[in-house]
């Protein structure tokens, strides 16, 4: 139980960790990767490279620090948390390896003279309160799709029953599973979790779910990565007939019912999600404006099938939006990067829409400050993040 006075002293680590949370948590990494080979799986090397696994995890323990009194304002960051350790199978045995890492970082970074056993201890504490939050809310999920029709707990095996190129860059992976059993539901928006074996070490990834759901089988879309172990494993190496370990669907970008508009915003691969948003949203009959931006024509996929789904769904717009075009076949409606003058020609005429958007982060950030500028409310202005969480404002 976090005393009052454990709380203070939390509290009042708030300036240093604003000053060197990025160092203390990159020192966290450092030595939990390097002396607990077990948990190497459940991190992406290349956030580690990146400094991007390091300022989220910064960004997340220096939130966690302010609200150390009321955790209620971090109902959605806790939510995001959970679905990604839910994807990934973080597990109860894993949260002591953190906690001790965590405090020996607090240590090793800020000297005994700051990091006293009584600061130690506070943060030991608040450490236990936040674990034992997260596992709950985790175990909760981890039930709930292990008791769900087509439901499981952990990793359940799969087929690639066919493997599809959509683009220069991205591939399509069909999986049913080896059982022969029905598939759990999801929704719109989330993604699975794999555990592959890349030249003799495991590593876990999440990939959107790139279809509407249909009880039968997932389908992911992969963009190849320039260095990326599990993208590149999955194009060169992985086939129809072989088999992978698949985790039960999670996320919490997810298309929620409305009778407003829909404004779904793509970039890259950032398609992928919202191609199971549109499938499900042409059950009803609320106006979809679809918006996607590529670089350029090739590496623009499911090109064909979006421009189908316009064409026989009258109340379905959809809009296109190329770096940079040939002048030949499949011209954008656009060419040059998405500006906010684009953009509001695009949208709804009435901005009381529900827009959902996602993609690299340039991307994102300016798609964030147009829909503010053009009067989209924010509360109806969702979006999710490929990898650790980070700040879009």
């Amino acid at each position: 139980m976090l005393s009052d006075q454990q709380r203070a002293i939390v509290k009042a680590t708030v300036p240093l960790l604003e000053t060197g949370g990025e160092a203390l948590t990159t020192h966290f990494y450092r030595i939990m990767l390097a002396e607990y080979p077990e948990v190497r799986p459940l991190f992406n090397q290349a956030h580690q490279a990146s400094g991007a696994q390091p300022r989220a995890l910064a960004n997340g323990v220096l939130a966690y620090a302010r609200h150390i009194d009321n955790l209620a304002p971090l109902g959605g960051l806790v939510g995001q948390i959970v679905n990604k350790h839910v994807g990934l199978q973080i597990l109860p045995e894993h949260y002591p390896i953190v906690g001790a890492c965590l405090l020996r970082a607090i240590r090793e970074v800020l000297g005994a003279e700051i990091a006293t056993d009584e600061v130690l201890d506070a943060w030991g504490a608040a450490y236990q309160q936040l674990a034992s939050l997260l596992i709950g809310a985790e175990e909760q999920q981890y039930a709930a799709r292990e008791q769900a029709s087509g439901g499981w707990r952990g990793a359940r095996s799969f087929r690639v029953e066919r493997k599809e190129s959509e683009s220069a860059e991205i591939v399509s992976f069909y999986l049913v599973p080896v059982d022969g059993g029905p598939v759990l539901d999801f929704q719109p928006g989330q993604y699975i979790g794999l555990k592959l074996v890349v030249n003799g070490e495991e590593i876990r990834r999440n990939y959107s779910l790139s279809a509407a759901p249909n009880g039968r089988d997932y389908r992911i879309s992969v963009k190849r990565q320039s260095g990326g172990a599990a993208s590149n494993y999955l194009h060169d190496h992985v086939q129809p007939g072989d088999v992978v370990d698949v985790f039960p669907p999670s996320g919490d970008f997810t298309l929620q019912e409305s009778e407003r508009p829909l404004v779904l915003i793509s970039g890259g691969v950032g398609i992928t999600p919202v191609l199971a948003m549109l499938q499900s949203a042409l059950q009803t009959d609320r106006p979809i404006r679809f918006i996607h931006c590529a670089r350029n024509r090739d590496v623009h996929a499911f090109r064909e099938d979006v421009d189908a789904v316009s064409e026989q769904h009258a109340h379905v717009n959809r809009f296109y939006c190329y770096d940079e075009h040939d002048g030949e076949a499949g011209q954008p409606d656009a060419t040059g990067l998405l500006t906010k003058e684009r953009l509001g020609e695009w949208l709804p005429a009435d901005r009381n829409a529900d827009v959902y958007f996602l993609g690299p982060k340039p991307f994102m950030r300016s798609v964030r400050r147009y829909l503010k500028e053009l009067g989209v409310p924010d509360a109806q202005s969702r979006y999710e993040f490929f990898g650790p969480a980070e700040s879009i404002e």
